[in-house]
């Protein structure tokens, strides 16, 4: 098997080679929406996933994702990938069912066997979450790429979305942040060792258990945390609920060593930079809240926790952090304290 470094074959790392929201948004604002009834969510409301409703009670989840390599192990990136592919179905409270590849690969460059690595990262992902691999597409491209379309079934009286948070509501994060920090350090030659391993098992880990813990306590309303970040996927959940929000910095929860890549500039990516840009624009920070918290809340996340509006009272039912309170106000405001 070929020995190479994925990600110094890539412009970016995992969920961080997005194109800006600031970009992406008012292109996809102004395509035609459908109309079709049965469409329960779709992209007016920049969810996680589409639901398509067959039959009553039963809905059809679906969405695709793929980025570049996020790390060099070829298995690690395979099952980061498909983790965080299937991720977008347990933030609608669904379970995925199947999977499809999703490949470009450099194949005469880089052999076979390092793509098989990359694939069977993937299955085992998607086995570990009783999601069966259909099949797939792939195309030859000098930058790699993996990810999956994954098809999923949801409840519609119980499916989580993004347009449903309420004043009062806490806000639990399921998972630290900081990957992104920490695997653009490894990039660069710095950190690594524990801090990576430590990355990579989060970012490894299915958001099954946070999907049924936020069901199980009420939950109507959760997004995954990914490439734009805590304020940018927290901004879009408020805007679409016509609510605002407030996060509490000091409770915010990083991987051991990411503040401190954040604040050397070690770990700070193109990807994070752009989305503290972004997040000026409705979000207001108080005087005690230091850049490297901004930082870390803007941080380019790749296969994140999920972000669960619930009430108070049956917060601490959801493993994670309560990291702040929707409350009312101009809706997708962020008061950051």
């Amino acid at each position: 098997m070929a020995t190479v470094a994925l990600t110094s074959l890539s412009h970016g790392a995992g969920c961080g080679c997005k194109i800006p929201a600031a970009d992406l948004l008012p292109i996809v604002a102004a395509l035609e929406q459908p109309s079709d009834e049965r469409l329960l969510v779709g992209s007016a409301t920049a969810d996680d996933a589409a639901v398509f409703e067959l039959a009553p009670g039963v809905g059809l989840v679906q969405t695709v994702d793929f980025f570049t390599p996020i790390v060099d192990d070829p298995y690690e990136f395979g099952r980061i990938a498909a983790a965080n592919a299937m991720s977008d179905v347990y933030a609608m409270g669904g379970t995925p069912l199947t999977a499809l590849n999703l490949v470009a690969f450099p194949l005469e460059r880089l052999g076979g066997e390092l793509l098989g690595e990359i694939l069977r990262g993937g299955l085992d992902a998607a086995t570990e979450a009783g999601c069966t691999v259909v099949g797939g597409h792939s195309i030859d491209d000098p930058e790699p790429k993996y990810g999956m379309a994954v098809t999923g079934i949801v409840d519609p009286a119980r499916m989580l979305t993004n347009d449903r948070a309420r004043p009062g509501d806490a806000l639990v994060l399921t998972k630290p942040l900081g990957v992104g920090a920490i695997t653009t350090a490894a990039k660069r030659g710095e950190g690594g060792g524990e801090m990576l391993a430590s990355a990579v098992a989060t970012m490894r880990e299915l958001n099954a258990e946070a999907r049924d813990a936020a069901l199980a306590a009420g939950a109507r309303a959760a997004t995954d945390v990914t490439g734009f970040g805590l304020l940018g996927h927290l901004h879009s959940m408020a805007l679409h609920s016509g609510v605002a929000a407030e996060v509490w910095a000091a409770e915010v929860p990083g991987l051991p060593g990411a503040c401190e890549l954040l604040g050397s500039g070690a770990g700070l990516s193109g990807g994070t930079r752009r989305n503290l840009e972004y997040a000026l624009g409705w979000t207001r920070f108080g005087e005690d809240v230091s850049e490297v918290q901004r930082l870390l809340a803007a941080d380019a996340t790749t296969s994140g926790g999920l972000l669960v509006a619930v009430s108070p009272e049956r917060a601490g039912q959801l493993p994670g952090t309560v990291v702040g309170v929707v409350v009312d106000g101009d809706a997708g405001a962020v008061l950051v304290t």
